[in-house]
């Protein structure tokens, strides 16, 4: 499935998704994972820090689901598909490329953030991320569902 282009725009903005997989007892679990690519062919890869839930959940069903929303915009979307794992040593070198650059920007709008308010953060977490995650989750898209209101799509 093609992702529009105004999609891949959107979520390249968000920058992190809700990613939902289902346990061996139908029970959900979300969690928020990064954005490190997004393939207008349908696939996106999304890093995963913890190697626990979702990825014990990925191992067992492949069903997943994803969502980015614009809570000032009333915009957002779901995709739904089949993921998979991607283990660190399969990882193309453009994905590592963007996961490094996304964390640095996170690091540099933080600090930025932190000396605009005068407010001085205890710790920078995302300085302490792995240069190369263990492992990424590459979502084949099967539905994107727009999330906004029916009435605001039409204007878009």
């Amino acid at each position: 499935m093609q992702i529009p282009d105004n999609v891949i725009y959107f979520l390249e903005k968000q920058g992190v998704v809700i990613v939902s997989t289902m346990d061996e007892k139908g029970n959900i679990h979300c969690s928020v994972k990064g954005i490190v690519g997004i393939e207008k062919q349908g696939r996106v890869f999304v890093v995963d820090l913890y190697l626990h839930k979702t990825f014990e959940n990925l191992k067992q069903n492949p069903r997943v689901s994803i969502t980015a929303v614009d809570e000032h915009k009333f915009e957002g979307y779901t995709m739904q598909g089949k993921g998979k794992v991607v283990l660190s040593e399969k990882i193309k070198g453009s994905l590592a490329l963007n996961w490094e650059k996304r964390t640095i920007e996170r690091i540099s709008r933080r600090v930025l953030k932190s000396v605009q308010s005068g407010v001085k953060s205890k710790s920078h977490f995302e300085a302490e991320l792995p240069a190369v995650p263990a492992y990424l989750i590459e979502i084949d898209a099967e539905k994107i569902i727009d999330l906004s209101p029916p009435c605001m799509r039409e204007s878009r």
